[in-house]
């Protein structure tokens, strides 16, 4: 039975500005030699993130678009999550339709007197350009089912402001490393916390403990839910003020190079007990 499972944001975390996840290999490696789980947790989406998968040889759950979707690899660990279906992964929907995130952010642009530019609003070369992804990803990172990721082109609001409005509309609003999110009332923490009663808790006769690894206000709802918070540090050096938890460990390193630093030394303070 693993000591650990392990839930990680992607974007500023496991993968750095360039999208490399090359700087966590040593513990990534680690983890697959002593069995331990790794889930993956992101605002991406399905396309996007089983790209990575493929890339990295992962065969674990993953949870798409901020929590819009929890997808169960057949076979991992045991049982079926209530409420799940799909043929091929476990699939467990909390997120709201694309199509009704899409026309409430039309609505919020109106009545805030702003112009918000979700990802729909965008082509492929677009968003290419504005993010630094290739075509290719780009084109992954358009095919959304749950989640609006969107900036504020013209006019100036706060996050309480867009949190206000998307209240309005039965939605939420938070914020990444890059892009305000717009979402149903599904979130990152909530995804984290079916899959943690719904297969890691039935592990008897002692349940792994439970880390979490995220670097912005985004991964807060995923942090609180697990037994070892971990934050890495931004680009720039600086932790997400943020995110304020009581048991919070700080990585040294940002992204991927902490991510790598504070699961080694979490392996290794485990080995020495």
């Amino acid at each position: 039975m693993p000591r650990f499972i392990v839930f990680t944001d992607l974007d500023g975390t496991l993968l750095d500005q360039t999208y490399s996840y090359e700087a966590a290999r040593p513990a990534l490696k680690a983890l697959q030699e002593q069995g331990i789980p790794l889930v993956l947790v992101s605002s991406k989406t399905r396309a996007e993130i089983e790209h990575l998968r493929s890339r990295m040889g992962h065969r674990g759950p993953f949870i798409v678009e901020n929590g819009g979707a929890l997808l169960i690899p057949q076979g991992w660990l045991h049982g079926d999550p209530e409420g799940s279906s799909g043929a091929h992964d476990q699939v467990t929907v909390f997120g709201t339709p694309y199509p009704v995130i899409r026309a409430a952010l039309k609505e919020m642009s109106r009545s805030l007197h702003v112009t918000l530019k979700g990802f729909g609003d965008m082509t492929v070369q677009d968003l290419a350009r504005l993010s630094g992804l290739s075509p290719d990803e780009a084109r992954l990172a358009l095919t959304r089912e749950y989640d609006e990721p969107f900036r504020v082109s013209d006019g100036h609001v706060t996050l309480a402001d867009l949190r206000n409005a998307a209240a309005k509309h039965g939605l939420t609003c938070t914020k990444g490393g890059g892009f305000y999110h717009l979402l149903g009332p599904a979130d990152k923490g909530k995804a984290c916390r079916h899959l943690i009663d719904s297969h890691v808790r039935l592990l008897r006769p002692e349940s792994p403990k439970t880390v979490g690894i995220g670097d912005t206000l985004n991964d807060r709802s995923m942090l609180a839910e697990v037994d070892i918070p971990i934050l890495v540090q931004r680009p720039d050096g600086s932790y997400d003020p943020d995110v304020n938890l009581p048991a919070l460990r700080r990585a040294a390193g940002i992204g991927p190079a902490g991510w790598n630093a504070a699961l080694l030394d979490l392996l290794d303070g485990e080995r020495s007990l």
